[in-house]
């Protein structure tokens, strides 16, 4: 009886281990610049892999950088992270600079692929209004403030500070392989089953990952964070800010259509939003500003053009300036640049420009259309009145001058029902 209770025992023991869910392993990938909306997803994945009892958070990273504040943001939620940290610069080819060396650095664990890079953590001085500041006394008080930042995560994570302090402040940058000489990061990896096999044989605060049989959960983006990373592109607020300027000026040239406005309201309403995210060069914009108004200008000023060629370069000296150029992040390309410049002359020469002529026609239309033109007279006009045929109807008519049936008459005014006309004079010979 003992010997059976026991085999059930077993039984129902292996039944319970196969219905029970093995160990999990988080993932997130982050591609691109860094930004509060890769802030707040990773806030959130550190989150939810708490919930889910993961083993570790590994973040597949690959970014050219980002901003120092939302970096900032990402360090501390590794430090009070109650899941371990991995983060992984993958695939092959990938990059982890500016931004992204701080964050590898301060991950519990810090791994790479091979063929990948970090390094070049040069801090991008951006003054008010996105101007690359140019004082030396404010680029070495930067370079300080950010390299003793980068000092700390290295030395409080146990790597090599020296070498973090220098690709601060002088820009450097190193493979995978050499990062591993340097104890700057703990592995190499060529994948992430690779990844997972070598991080079961690591501790963390003291106890092991056992990650060799996890199964790999990714962990999606919300849509929310997904639209607040689109509109965190460069390329992206351009297109916008063109959405937004062509969709206003077409309104007020062609009132009353309603859907330009509207659509370039909402556009503009994205573009604020984004100046606070993207470092927008105040100089840039005021030359685009200018490129509208010399456009507008060279519509109604007899200029031969000349005006809308000075528009022409001050859109595209503006579009080159409008973001920092100083920060690979932050280039926007000269494929967006030029058809940009060429497609909003085109808009402002011939859409703005027949719009804003057609409201400086003279009425063709209604009573006042009536004005200056000529009509033969159907009987006797005096001042007592008579009656002119024009547009297909007849008009009461009335004339200082009396004027005789069949003789051509100049509408002058127009009252009421009533034509004001005076003899139409032949041309002299």
């Amino acid at each position: 009886m003992n010997r059976s209770r026991l085999i059930l025992f077993g039984v129902l023991s292996c039944l319970a281990a196969l219905a029970a869910p093995g160990a999990e392993v988080g993932l997130i990938k982050i591609n691109g610049a860094i930004g509060p909306a890769t802030a707040s997803y990773i806030t959130r994945a550190i989150e939810a892999a708490a919930e889910r009892e993961n083993r570790c958070l590994i973040i597949q990273l690959d970014t050219p950088g980002g901003s120092l504040e939302s970096t900032k943001r990402i360090v501390q939620a590794f430090y009070a992270s109650p899941v371990p940290t991995v983060v992984y610069v993958a695939p092959e080819g990938a990059w982890a600079g500016s931004a992204g060396c701080f964050i590898t650095l301060a991950a519990d664990v810090a791994a790479m692929a091979p063929a990948t890079s970090i390094g070049a953590a040069h801090p991008v001085s951006i003054g008010p209004g996105g101007e690359e500041k140019t004082s030396e006394v404010m680029k070495e008080k930067q370079e300080q403030i950010t390299g003793s930042f980068i000092e700390g995560i290295a030395n409080r994570r146990g790597r090599n500070a020296e070498w973090a302090r220098a690709s601060v402040v002088e820009s450097k940058a190193i493979t995978a392989d050499q990062a591993l000489e340097l104890h700057v990061i703990d592995l190499v990896a060529k994948d992430l089953p690779d990844l997972l096999r070598q991080l079961d044989e690591h501790e963390v605060n003291g106890k092991p990952l056992e990650t060799a049989d996890a199964n790999v959960v990714e962990i999606p983006r919300t849509t929310q964070e997904r639209l607040l990373q689109l509109l965190s592109h460069p390329e992206l607020m351009m297109i916008l800010m063109l959405v937004a300027i062509y969709g206003i000026i077409g309104e007020l040239s062609n009132p009353g259509a309603i859907l330009p406005g509207v659509v370039g309201a909402i556009a503009l309403i994205l573009v604020l939003y984004m100046a606070t995210i993207l470092p927008i060069n105040s100089a840039g914009l005021a030359l685009i500003g200018l490129s509208i108004v010399l456009f507008i200008m060279d519509i109604f000023a007899p200029s031969h053009g000349i005006l809308t060629f000075g528009g022409i370069v001050s859109f595209l000296l503006g579009a080159l300036m409008l973001f920092n150029r100083a920060d690979p992040i932050f280039r926007l390309s000269l494929a967006y640049i030029i058809p940009a410049t060429l497609v909003t002359a085109a808009f402002f020469i011939f859409v703005v420009g027949s719009g804003l002529r057609a409201q400086w026609l003279p009425v063709r239309v209604g009573r006042e259309a009536l004005l200056g033109r000529t009509a033969p007279a159907r009987e006797r006009i005096d001042a007592a009145g008579g009656r002119v045929f024009i547009e297909g109807e007849y008009w009461n008519a009335v004339s200082e001058v009396p004027i005789e049936p069949g003789q051509p008459v100049e509408i002058i005014a127009v009252h009421g029902l009533t034509l004001k006309v005076v003899p139409k004079q032949p041309p002299i010979r």
